[in-house]
């Protein structure tokens, strides 16, 4: 009574003063088991803190043991078999130690077959009814009882084995599958029955179910001598290799005058013809039958299949074997000639027969050229385009814009796509000379215009000059068929001579968006592509190169490495003897310019991101300080760069993306970590406004005050060094 006692006393206790059962596992005093005690055991191979934290469903997601087996059922109701094998598969569910038993379905095998076990987990035979089955009661050429049936698996699939041999278990080999002595016994039945009367069976089923789908396709001409005018007739024969019949379709050209007919010949066996010509309807049949006895016994017949078909007459028919290119077949008495074949046919004769050499027979005369079209001359009404659209057809059609250059050329937002130059007149008059003009390109339909720059006291009226339109190239004949050549792009640079309706411009600067725009799309613009530039400098100035680095040493005599752009223009243009243009001269100085560097303000940069933030009306200063404090694990007062950037994104910052790097930078230590009590104290426009900033107006350059040749660049000094080793390598 004590030990009853004091075992129901460990099961049971109390939890918030309610009595229940605390646990079976639950030991004695001192770790002892109890009296009739069974403790549970622990299956780890790995010891604790190795492995990963994860839990079972999601380390062990859709990962499955299969493992094969059978087991033996007896069959007491019959005397041809006393058991059955049956074969099944046993899968373990590695997340939740679930098993399911499934026995693959057998055709015409009688038996329900499908799941045998549906997915649960399944305890332990007695007297461990009170566990479950575990990955550790697994293994190859063992014995499992599964609800009183005793399961013997005999292989597993290699996933399986991995798995078992990284927990450690020791795979036993793998034993054989046993048969079912029922099923082998009436195999062998099966293979020993001969029929006693063999009748001839035609089978075509398994032709049809591996051919089925599967055409060959020739290209063939049929020369009708009976036409008027003896020309070939087109036709696609379709060999079906499902039962070995043909069919052939006519190609009727479009206004041939001949009837559409669905099929030229329908589909059928196709036979060869003996020399003594067609057969008597009866004459072929598919079995030939004897009369034993005639009328004789009781005035009945009496028949039987004769099996050496005496007499049978045996026709042929056309195979695949008989069908190539270049071939005559005989359809009906019309002679057909196989031209050509279609890729899938080419395929097929590969693969069976090695046929390599599909060379097609050609049969068709070759097509005369088309004439060329010609179109008449421009009458001078309207444009060109206009004009030609009138040729192509009978009902006139306006011509056709470039609409997607037009969306991607044209304006939006900061980017204009407008080419600026400042040109002046090529002439000998006095007062057309100082005359400034503004020549603007339009790259979304390749547009000019031009405005002249009003100058006081010149008495010449300023403002438009030409209407903004495309522009013909001079030298052109006006009434011609060829449409005319237009200015392009790649015409316009500084240096170039252009002529607009007899007037002779130089080119002789560009505003800086056209610079760097013709630099961003160097393929476009030989003249701002470096790389063709420097190629073509170093073939000219490479037989010189030691003169060439005199040259430029001599104009450097202090050795700052640095010159002025004058002296380089002039030094280019001596070693190319002029071949340069002043474009691709302006593009090489501004490659090899010296870069300023430029010094941010702290409090001027903090006084536009407070400027920003009291506009938005953002005062979550301390939420984003506890959140950055937070985030500092070892209360060191700094964090990573780009973390703090993280941060401050998510919580939207209104600050633009460069300027916040450059506050994170200004902020940062000796180990370029960010301060960032600092930093919030310093956007904190609340507590530590920074008096109002402000405006540096920094002189723009205006297209009219553009000066003469050679032009003004905004390059300080170029280093020529790189250049020289850019062209001739680094000297030594």
């Amino acid at each position: 009574i004590r030990k009853e006692k004091f075992h129901k006393s460990q099961h049971w206790g109390y939890r918030n003063n309610v009595a229940m059962l605390v646990g079976e596992d639950k030991p004695g005093i001192g770790g002892e088991p109890l009296p009739g005690q069974k403790l549970k055991p622990k299956y780890s191979v790995f010891p604790e803190g190795i492995g990963s934290d994860a839990p079972a469903w999601v380390a062990f997601d859709k990962q499955v043991l299969s493992f094969d087996a059978y087991f033996e059922e007896e069959v007491p109701d019959k005397n041809q078999e006393l058991y059955r094998i049956r074969h099944c598969k046993i899968y373990f569910y590695l997340e939740d130690d679930t098993i399911q038993v499934i026995e693959p379905q057998v055709k015409n095998s009688g038996i329900s077959q499908g799941t045998i076990v549906r997915r649960h987990r399944i305890p332990l035979p007695p007297p461990h009814e009170d566990q479950f089955y575990t990955i550790d009661h697994f293994n190859i050429n063992i014995e499992v009882i599964l609800y009183a049936r005793r399961y013997k698996i005999i292989d597993c699939d290699q996933f399986t084995k991995n798995f078992l041999r990284k927990m450690g278990v020791r795979l036993n080999p793998p034993s054989g599958r046993p048969d079912d002595p029922y099923t082998k016994e009436r195999q062998k039945i099966l293979d020993s029955m001969k029929p006693l009367r063999p009748y001839e069976r035609i089978d075509t089923l398994k032709q049809f179910l591996e051919h089925n789908g599967h055409i060959l396709r020739f290209f063939c001409v049929w020369d009708d001598p009976e036409s008027m005018f003896h020309d070939p007739r087109e036709l696609v024969l379709r060999y079906y290799l499902s039962d070995d019949t043909i069919d052939i379709k006519e190609i009727i050209p479009v206004n041939s005058g001949r009837d559409v007919v669905p099929l030229f010949l329908r589909r059928d066996k196709l036979p060869k013809y003996a020399p003594t010509g067609l057969y008597q309807p009866g004459t072929i049949t598919s079995r030939t039958v004897l009369n034993v006895f005639g009328k004789l016994v009781g005035n009945r017949s009496r028949y039987i299949l004769d099996n050496r078909k005496t007499g049978a007459v045996h026709q042929e028919f056309y195979r695949d074997s008989d069908l190539k290119i270049g071939a005559v077949i005989n359809v009906w008495g019309r002679k057909i000639i196989l031209c050509d074949c279609d890729e899938f046919t080419k395929e097929y004769y590969r693969t069976k027969y090695g046929i390599e050499d599909f060379t097609p027979v050609s049969y068709k005369a070759p097509p005369p050229p088309k004439p060329e079209k010609t179109f008449p001359p421009y009458t001078g009404f309207g444009s060109e385009e206009d004009s030609l659209c009138s040729c192509m057809g009978l009902l006139p059609k306006p011509p056709q814009k470039d609409f997607k250059k037009f969306m991607e050329k044209d304006r939006s937002g900061m980017e204009s796509n407008i080419l600026r130059f400042l040109a002046k007149l090529v002439t000998d008059s006095p007062i057309d000379k100082d005359r400034k003009f503004i020549i603007s390109y339009f790259l979304s339909d390749d547009t000019i215009s031009v405005f002249e720059h009003i100058q006081r006291n010149t008495g010449i009226l300023g403002g438009k000059f030409l209407e903004r339109g495309r522009i013909k190239k001079p030298g052109q004949e006006l009434f011609k068929s060829e449409p005319s050549e237009y200015f392009k792009a790649q015409n316009l640079f500084v240096g170039a001579r252009v002529c607009f309706h007899g007037h002779n411009f130089l080119l002789v600067d560009a505003d800086e968006y056209t610079f760097n725009y013709m630099e961003k799309h160097a393929n476009e613009f030989s003249v701002a592509d470096v790389g063709v530039i420097l190629k073509k400098l170093k073939d000219i100035a490479e037989p010189r190169s030691r003169e060439v680095r005199q040259v430029f040493a001599a104009t450097d005599p202090e050795h700052t490495k640095v010159i002025e752009y004058d002296p380089f223009r002039n030094l280019i243009v001596s070693i190319t003897d002029g071949a340069f243009s002043e474009h691709e001269i302006m593009t090489l100085g501004r490659y090899y310019s010296v870069k300023d560097e430029y010094e941010m303000d702290l409090h001027f940069i903090l006084s536009v991101a407070q400027e920003q933030l009291k506009k938005n009306s953002f005062e979550n200063f301390e939420q984003l300080s506890a959140v950055l404090t937070y985030n500092d694990r070892e209360k060191c007062g700094v964090l990573p760069h780009e973390m703090c950037r993280t941060i401050c994104k998510s919580f939207k910052l209104p600050v633009a993306d460069d300027d916040l790097q450059a506050l994170l930078t200004m902020f940062e230590d000796d180990h370029k970590q960010v301060e960032y009590k600092k930093f919030v104290d310093g956007l904190n426009w609340r507590e530590n406004q920074i008096p109002a900033f402000q405006t540096i107006k920094v002189p723009l350059k205006n297209e009219d005050d553009w000066g003469g040749q050679p032009p003004s660049l905004p390059v300080k000094g170029i280093k020529y060094l790189p250049l020289l080793d850019d062209l001739f390598g680094k000297e030594e």
